[in-house]
């Protein structure tokens, strides 16, 4: 039986989790800690070093693995100085400070160009957004999160590809670093890390080894948590699109080939690099954020018979877009949501029950446009919608998503980002084959559960959100 190390980090939480490779796949949960923003004269921060903190606890609970694997949110990133000490602690990519950025870089640069580089949907949190709005004086290099964690737990700086996509900044069709575009930009050209691809492997550093009490190699997964999750995708054909589903839903199909015309820049859609030469075409959709900030508000209430109640409550009495701006910020998520359905013209919901209908009824409309897109765009084929990650388990969002998509959807695993983390270090250490087999060995060890459209009409509810 081998063991790996995944480490793999959350916009709420965190958890280092043991997968086994044998006679089947199985994943333990050694330790797990939040990560919540902090604000400090009103900027918002990450807590970079409680999270180190909290991944060396992590990985001496977890006891001796041939490797360690590192994923996380995207976007975010530390500055490394001269003498490879971190600036500052990381700002948090909802922050305000990119307000306005991304508008004067594409009034000066131009959308269209913009995207025929990088093929990104423009996130006004993107990296290039956040570094024209950084103080980088003093900055030798751009570190992403989990290379920054690497580098301190190996002290070897480099870039993961699947991550490095994700930050505007890399080129969609050679796969490298766009450095006409950060002379454009006026950004310097040695901020950005040598590039490595999932399997590369380096050693911990010998302090850090003595400190968890175990050697070993870090090797570099699909470092984004959306191309690990979809690397465990559990299918054996090749006619699906996919919804992570967690603070944010990221919705879309695979591809061999970007997809870079006007109408896919149009709709918002993102090329992010896979593994294995594969485009992760999709979109960002404003997820699970709308309820997890909802039941903030309301104290934290047990969300099970919320969610009973909820299926009860009347369908489409009032409807939102979720990926509308004024929800991206922390804060009184249900003031929001009324004040909203007011502006439409509907009345916002009477009790708690109709917000979590609400909102899981416009999550899975978000899902529906995105998806029903994504296949219009691409023309990619689809019959089946896989939706991994924490939004599994709920049983009311995964039926609402089949009837709004009229496909079927396969749920689980809620820890496809995990998997995926495990199996590439699994593959890069020869213990199994490719994305084929990979995914095979989920489809055959995970818990899966799966919705069939019940055979409801979306299509006026659709309407109802453009307004």
């Amino acid at each position: 039986m081998s063991r790996f190390a995944a480490v793999d980090l959350g916009a709420s939480s965190g958890r280092v989790m043991v997968g086994e490779l044998g006679d089947g796949l199985s994943l333990t949960e050694t330790h797990r800690f939040a990560n919540g923003p902090v604000r400090v004269h009103d900027t918002l921060h990450w807590d970079i070093l409680g999270l180190h903190r909290e991944i060396l606890y992590g990985l001496r609970l977890a006891g001796p693995a041939r490797s360690i694997g590192i994923d996380s949110w995207a976007i975010d990133y530390g500055l490394i100085d001269a003498r490879g000490a971190l600036i500052g602690n990381p700002v948090h990519y909802r922050d305000a400070r990119t307000t306005g950025v991304r508008e004067r870089v594409l009034a000066d640069i131009g959308s269209a160009d913009m995207y025929d580089i990088s093929g990104l949907q423009f996130l006004p949190f993107n990296t290039v957004y956040q570094l024209l709005a950084d103080q980088l004086a003093d900055a030798e290099t751009m570190l992403l999160i989990p290379d920054l964690l690497s580098y301190w737990l190996t002290g070897e700086i480099g870039a993961e590809l699947t991550n490095a996509s994700t930050t505007g900044l890399l080129d969609v069709r050679t796969q490298n670093w766009a450095y006409p575009l950060m002379d454009r930009l006026g950004l310097p050209p040695g901020l950005l890390p040598p590039l490595r691809v999932p399997g590369d492997s380096e050693r911990l550093r010998p302090e850090v080894a003595e400190d968890i009490g175990w050697a070993g190699t870090v090797t570099a997964v699909a470092s984004h948590d959306t191309a690990s999750a979809v690397a465990a995708v559990p299918t054996t054909y090749p006619d699906f699109a996919y919804i992570s589903c967690g603070t944010w839903s990221l919705a879309g199909v695979e591809l061999r080939v970007p997809v870079l015309t006007a109408e896919s820049r149009e709709a918002g859609f993102t090329n992010e690099a896979g593994i294995d030469g594969t485009v992760r075409y999709l979109r960002n959709v404003m997820g699970l954020w709308l309820l997890q900030e909802s039941l903030r508000a309301w104290g934290q209430p047990e969300l099970g018979p919320l969610l009973a109640a909820a299926a009860q409550a009347p369908p489409f009495a009032a409807l939102v877009n979720p990926d509308t701006p004024i929800f991206l910020p922390p804060g009184d998520m249900p003031a929001r949501i009324a004040a909203e359905c007011r502006r439409t013209g509907q009345e916002p919901p009477g009790d708690l029950p109709g917000f979590v209908r609400c909102v899981l009824e416009s999550l899975a409309l978000g899902h529906r446009m995105a998806i029903r897109q994504a296949i219009e765009l691409s023309g990619q084929r689809v019959n089946t919608i896989h939706l991994v990650g924490g939004g599994s388990r709920n049983a009311l969002l995964c039926q609402l998503t089949a009837d709004a998509c009229g496909l079927p959807v396969v749920a689980g695993p809620t820890e496809a980002t995990a998997l995926g983390n495990v199996l590439v270090q699994a593959r890069a250490a020869g213990e199994i084959g490719g994305l084929p087999e990979m995914r095979a060995l989920v489809a055959a060890t995970q818990n899966l559960t799966y919705y069939e459209p019940r055979g409801e009409d979306w299509a006026e509810a659709e309407a109802r959100i453009h307004r």
